[in-house]
């Protein structure tokens, strides 16, 4: 007997029934972003950061210490993999996390005034700058975080809590005339 499995995403049913049209401020939840975890050896911290700074479409996010999550939207896990490859394994070693991790996108022009009820980090551009990351808790689930433009963050959540994150934050921008779905 064979048996036919669907590939859906963990957050397909939670998404259901939300507006099709987003409002300034919006959830999205990227499909399948490619995501590594990426450890470098110690003494040679800047040196991998510059590394992993030089490649192609791709981000960086600072977890710890000799520790980030190089994140791709347009590259494929293979692709992002095959880059990851020609770094020096005396200095790095990586990880798929793909799988087991979700990117959710909020923007819009209340994203702190949401986010401050989730996180206890002070999300101020001046504090938080662009390009900025860092692990915390939101909504009581650790989670990285980082803000990628003046009213937007990316938050990166462990897959098997993905569902009560997302609920967490949609209740939290209620009030703010908060939407989701998929993103493009």
């Amino acid at each position: 007997m064979s048996v036919a499995f669907q590939n859906r995403h963990v957050l397909e049913d939670h998404i259901s029934g939300f507006e099709a049209a987003a409002n300034p401020n919006h959830l999205a939840v990227v499909r399948r972003p490619a995501i590594f975890s990426v450890l470098g050896r110690a003494g040679d911290q800047d040196g991998v950061l510059a590394s992993l700074k030089a490649m192609k479409d791709v981000s960086v996010r600072e977890i710890g210490p000799r520790e980030w999550f190089v994140v791709s939207e347009t590259l494929g896990a293979d692709s992002v993999a095959r880059d990851l490859f020609t770094l020096d394994p005396a200095k790095v070693s990586f990880f798929e996390q793909s799988d087991g991790r979700v990117m959710l996108r909020i923007s819009g022009p209340s994203v702190r005034r949401i986010l401050a009820k989730c996180v206890a980090v002070d999300l101020h551009p001046q504090v938080f700058a662009e390009g900025h990351s860092a692990n915390m808790l939101c909504c009581h689930v650790s989670t990285n975080i980082a803000r990628t433009g003046p009213d937007r963050f990316e938050i990166i959540v462990p897959r098997s809590y993905a569902g009560s994150v997302f609920d967490e934050i949609m209740e939290m921008g209620r009030e703010f005339a908060l939407t989701a779905g998929f993103a493009d």
